[in-house]
């Protein structure tokens, strides 16, 4: 991907996160990344194309970040990943999730990002709690899944309760260790 792109990519992130989804359309992309309208649609035909891009960009972002760090990850890998949020920094994800959680209300390409982004996030979820022993893997993918992604609303950067976000964390990994135990293997 060229240079410009991946800066397109970025603005484009940047706006949907800073000033909403409401916010985003070519043009408001176009001055916040310098460009013409033109210049855009050179790299992005068009709206469809363009969050066809975000989505693959941000999907991209997050199994790059944590297969860098996670290689074979256990559960509690995963719950700090996603609690601690390294590449969240980078694209504002608590800024950003909840926009596209808007977005995929009345966009069908935003709810098919949100689909495969969380089928890999359930289906890793799942592996884990299977060499744990969980007897409804999904369900408990699903309920984890949930309770991480609401911290994001109540703990994320500038929210009200954000310096409880270590507590937070602590908390989930006791209570999935008493659920699953600390001495099972991952």
């Amino acid at each position: 991907m060229s240079t410009r792109r991946e800066q397109i990519l970025q603005e484009s992130v940047g706006l949907i996160a800073r000033d909403g989804y409401a916010a985003f359309s070519m043009r408001a992309v176009a001055r916040a990344s310098g460009l013409t309208l033109g210049a855009l649609q050179y790299h992005f035909p068009n709206r469809d194309t363009l969050l066809q891009a975000i989505a693959a960009h941000v999907t991209q972002s997050y199994r790059h970040s944590f297969d860098a760090q996670h290689p074979t990850p256990g559960l509690k890998d995963v719950v700090s990943f996603v609690l601690l949020d390294a590449p969240g920094a980078a694209l504002q994800a608590d800024r950003l999730f909840p926009q596209l959680w808007a977005m995929a209300l009345v966009e069908p390409i935003m709810e098919e990002l949100l689909d495969a982004l969380y089928q890999q996030y359930v289906e890793l979820l799942e592996g884990c709690l299977l060499a744990r022993g969980a007897q409804a893997p999904h369900a408990e993918a699903l309920a984890i899944m949930g309770l991480l992604e609401g911290q994001l609303l109540f703990v994320g950067r500038g929210r009200r309760w954000e310096k409880s976000g270590p507590a937070v964390l602590e908390a989930v990994h006791a209570l999935l260790d008493a659920r699953y135990g600390e001495g099972r293997p991952q």
